[in-house]
């Protein structure tokens, strides 16, 4: 039999242990949920800058290759290609990341299955890099083969 809606604020989903029936940050929205997000994003970029060496690595390449990407590209596209795949890489290392702490945070023990899923979020990784490598080898191939 299907449960009818609750009103807000009735207090049966708590006396349940649901949630409220509320947006991600109640009471807030619009401008204050998108700052609220960006200082997030910020101390997370900060964390990772602070303790994972693979992320320092690839902010230090990221930070070389983005200014020699106007350069090697032709075009908006090519410089958007190259721009984004770079962007991309920091972006998966940063779920790896995530991935990775999580694992360690609910079994801090070696484990099977959590080495496994450590494994498959590094295989993603890896293949990002292959595709930015790509797309890197074939914009030079464009600019300075021809």
């Amino acid at each position: 039999m299907r449960q009818k809606p609750e009103k807000e604020g009735s207090g049966e989903s708590a006396s349940r242990g649901l949630p409220p029936s509320h947006g991600a940050l109640p009471g807030r929205g619009g401008l204050a949920r998108i700052a609220a997000a960006f200082w997030n994003s910020l101390g997370g970029l900060r964390e990772g800058l602070a303790t994972e060496s693979a992320i320092k690595q690839e902010v230090a390449i990221a930070c070389l290759l983005l200014p020699l990407s106007f350069f090697v590209a032709k075009d908006v596209w090519t410089w958007a290609a190259l721009a984004g795949s770079i962007l991309f890489v920091l972006a998966i290392e940063f779920l790896n990341t995530a991935i990775e702490r999580l694992c360690n945070h609910i079994e801090p023990k070696k484990h099977e299955a959590i080495r496994i899923t450590k494994d498959l979020a590094s295989a993603g990784v890896f293949f990002d890099l292959v595709l930015a490598g790509l797309v890197w080898v074939v914009a030079l191939w464009d600019r300075f083969a021809n």
